[in-house]
């Protein structure tokens, strides 16, 4: 087996990582009005110089920031978008874990205006991390365009504005052709769609609150297949583009289950991305048999290593369930990560930063075991 020398690598990471003590403190500090918001950004440059520098040293040809810039993975972004703003309204969702349950809280969004894109969004920080690295490739990522119709469905987009939710979708995937270009124009060379809703849909119970909300709960991930493909259909040459799909990740907590067998065969063949970065960490994601619908030229990036508990896998273990999942799909279309990222809101998951670096080491290396 080879080095991968382009995107997604053998040993790579989904994206967020646990924000630091001094992080959290400047944060808090600044929502009391206490420092400014330029005192601020030096701590977070800061602490994104430090976790890069981390990444680096323990051999990832990848690094992001981190997230440290972001309260949340996906809303800070989607609420950048032209024509979408928070409500007063909250929404929530229902987690739980092998402790109990717990629910997450955010502003709703709202649809009062055609969907745009005023400028790159992240396009500073992503500058930033390109600036910071030293040798690995800066990696950003971004909720995937069916995350801004998932949270809210229908009801959160103004009729009078889109009668025809058709319209609705041409002017989301517009929006995301041109993030994408914009990024690309920054050297962007790895993007990541961090898309939620192609694994909740896996889930029955997801599928029946579609359908209660008036969508399609049996064709939903169909619709985001096609616009997710539409956004990217001009993307530059150079930009490898994957996306990765869990099924909820909240301080240790998930919110969906169910294999990957109801959006596979759709998924996997039609969905043109570079690689599929998919949580496998426990039953709840089912077996490898889906896989056998990717086809040759894609990768999976299998997610065998937990973010959720601080407790190290073996070795032995994930070489293992790497060599079950090569039943299905060649060994050399197969890389190794973390099931989700560390930190998917800013409170991240019980672990410890040495927890976190120890999962990320043994993760480079078993792949340099596995694959050379």
């Amino acid at each position: 087996m080879t080095r991968r020398t382009t995107p997604p690598f053998r040993a790579d990471h989904v994206g967020s990582l646990l924000r630091p003590a001094a992080l959290l403190d400047a944060r808090a500090r600044r929502a009391a009005g206490a420092i400014t918001a330029e005192q601020l950004r030096e701590t977070e440059d800061a602490a994104i110089r430090e976790v890069v520098r981390m990444q680096e040293s323990v051999g990832l040809q990848a690094a992001t920031d981190g997230e440290f810039r972001r309260t949340s993975w996906h809303m800070d972004f989607i609420y950048q978008l032209g024509g979408i703003d928070p409500t007063t309204e909250k929404l929530k969702v229902h987690f739980r874990n092998d402790e109990g349950e717990l629910d997450f809280e955010s502003a709703a969004l709202s649809v009062h205006d055609r969907v745009s894109l005023p400028e790159t969004i992240f396009g500073g920080a992503f500058t930033y991390l390109r600036d910071t690295v030293t040798t690995a490739v800066p990696k950003i990522t971004i909720p995937s365009p069916s995350m801004v119709h998932y949270r809210g469905g229908r009801a959160a987009i103004d009729a009078t504005v889109y009668p025809d939710m058709d319209q609705f979708w041409t002017d989301l995937a517009a929006a995301y052709s041109q993030q994408v270009r914009g990024l690309a124009e920054l050297g962007c060379t790895y993007l990541q769609l961090d898309d939620t809703s192609l694994a909740y849909l896996n889930d029955p119970e997801q599928r029946a609150l579609i359908a209660e909300r008036g969508d399609d709960g049996e064709h939903q991930h169909e619709k985001y297949i096609r616009i997710i493909n539409t956004a990217l259909a001009d993307r530059p040459e150079g930009l490898h583009v994957t996306t990765h799909m869990c099924r909820g990740n909240f301080r240790s907590s998930w919110a969906a289950e169910g294999s990957y067998d109801f959006v596979a065969e759709a998924l996997f063949s039609e969905l043109d991305v570079d690689g599929f970065f998919l949580e496998y960490d426990d039953e709840r994601s089912g077996g490898f048999e889906p896989l056998r619908f990717v086809p040759e030229g894609r990768c999976v990036v299998l997610g065998l290593v937990t973010t959720k508990r601080g407790a190290l896998e073996s070795k032995d273990d994930l070489k293992r369930r790497i060599d079950e999942a090569s039943r299905y799909i060649p060994l050399d279309q197969l890389c190794l990560s973390p099931q989700c990222g560390f930190s998917s809101t800013v409170e991240g998951n019980t672990l410890t930063a040495d927890e976190q670096q120890a999962k990320l080491r043994l993760i480079v290396e078993t792949a340099a075991e596995v694959w050379g």
